[in-house]
């Protein structure tokens, strides 16, 4: 009998890779543009008026910031050659880096004197993390579950206040009698609400873009009441360009060089997290050359910062939580989002036109975004075995350690320049006492520590109570 000749069949393309109509992408794209842009802009605004900094310096900051995120995101989501992810992460200002940078440039005398320095500093801490990038990734199997996961629920608990912050009109108004007052509440969870009904009982299509909807249809109602304003696209340019180096050659330091250095150490940690977190729910497999490609394309990202008058680059939390509530997994979708921040950045008319949706709608899709990248954290947690005392204890000093930033102002205000520009942020206060009670419990005991197989934590049973990881 003849054997009939088995037909090859191609396989199937993981999500992550899947290239959707134009059309989906763009729509897609702009929806993460929609999720990102509060975030983006608000480094560059705090910084600027820290440093008292010109209208005009400050609306450059920020078109020099979209330009330099959209190149970044490209990057990482489509790949250069052992450069980037290659998975959906939108890259952005990392907020670990605010007060440090702050606190460099107002000790550099202000101004744009004072960012000279801030960008010698930035230069030089994306270099290092570029040629440290391989190393760390190598360590990703001293970052098992407890310690991703615990810093994923730490990084959604610090950012759902700045959501709660827009929704009750932004932080430009704390202390006047319009924060908090029922109209902006009304907005917020207006939009909330409207997201929530949408995603519960709108076909598949429409529950992938409830935040877009959520956003259009929230400004909608607050321009037909009067409380959305466009006229400031009239007043901007309708194009302009970032040049590199345009307040003049970066200014090279010891001591904000090593600041950043420990900011970017930080902020390696948080991508290493986040790394893992879109690998869980894409289901896409993530290794330590993952990890390592994407810290190279946060310091290949630092380093054009720098140089096109911007900041240091992550992966954006608020994206991943987006793809988790959309299920929309494809990475160009993210590589179509920054080809859209560099329109953005290269059209201050256009940029001003997003900028013009209020910070309380912003604030109700927010709630739902970082709520979301709490909820990958618990998640992740969920495969760790918290009964174990080692566990439950990283778990629980590390969330306590985190809120003493936002909690006890007071305390860092009496520490010096040097330690607050470290330590007064709960993301960076809370990764670093998970990463540290780890080893303490988990490394550098009599038991050799395990290397971290996240396809084996899927399948396998119970995890061990000494490292958090199902055992081998």
């Amino acid at each position: 009998m003849a054997r009939v000749p088995r037909q090859k069949t191609r396989p199937e393309s993981h999500p992550v890779d899947e290239v959707l109509p134009l059309p989906k992408l763009s729509l897609y794209g702009f929806q993460h543009i929609l999720a990102f842009y509060a975030g983006a802009v608000i480094v560059p605004i705090l910084l600027g008026n820290a440093l008292g900094l010109s209208r005009e310096e400050l609306v450059y900051l920020i078109n020099a910031d979209l330009l330099t995120c959209g190149i970044a995101t490209i990057i990482q989501a489509l790949g250069i050659w052992r450069i980037g992810a290659r998975l959906p992460l939108v890259q952005g200002v990392t907020f670990t880096a605010v007060s440090p940078m702050i606190a460099i440039g107002i000790g550099a005398g202000g101004g744009t004197a004072g960012l000279l320095v801030v960008y010698g500093a930035v230069i030089t801490a994306g270099i290092a993390t570029y040629l440290f990038a391989p190393f760390f990734g190598k360590l990703a199997k001293f970052f098992p579950p407890v310690v991703i996961g615990t810093i994923l629920t730490i990084i959604g608990l610090t950012l759902i206040p700045v959501g709660l912050q827009d929704a009750a009109g932004g932080a430009q108004l704390i202390g006047e009698p319009a924060y908090g007052a029922p109209k902006n509440l009304a907005y917020a969870f207006g939009t909330l609400l409207f997201i929530l009904v949408v995603v519960r009982i709108g076909k598949p299509f429409l529950s992938s873009v409830a935040v877009l909807i959520g956003l259009f249809c929230g400004t909608g109602v607050a321009w037909i009441l009067g409380d959305a304003h466009f006229g400031s696209v009239a007043d901007a340019d309708w194009f302009g360009v970032s040049s590199p180096f345009h307040y003049g050659m970066p200014k090279f330091e010891l001591f904000p060089i090593l600041a950043m250095c420990v900011v970017m150490l930080i902020t390696m940690v948080e991508t290493t997290g986040d790394v893992y977190a879109i690998g869980e729910i894409t289901n896409k497999e993530v290794d330590g050359e993952t990890v390592s490609r994407a810290l190279r394309a946060d310091g290949v990202a630092t380093v054009l910062g720098g140089v096109l008058n911007s900041f240091p680059y992550v992966a954006f939390a608020e994206n991943i939580g987006l793809v988790r509530m959309t299920k929309v997994m494809s990475r160009f979708v993210v590589v179509a989002a920054g080809a859209f921040m560099i329109i953005l950045g290269l059209l201050p008319k256009a940029g001003s036109l997003v900028a013009a949706i209020p910070h309380p709608v912003l604030g109700g899709a927010a709630i739902a975004m970082f709520g979301m990248v709490a909820t990958v954290g618990i998640q992740i947690l969920g495969k760790v075995d918290l009964r174990a005392e080692r566990n439950a204890l990283i778990l629980a000093v590390s969330l306590g350690a985190a809120l003493l930033p936002t909690t006890v102002a007071p305390f860092f205000d009496r520490m010096s320049d040097d330690v607050q520009a470290v330590l007064d942020s709960g993301i960076t206060l809370g990764g670093l006492t998970a990463i540290v009670l780890n080893l303490f419990f988990n490394v550098f005991t009599r038991r050799r520590p395990m290397e971290i197989d996240w396809d084996e934590i899927e399948e396998s049973g119970p995890a061990d109570p000494q490292i958090g990881t199902a055992p081998r």
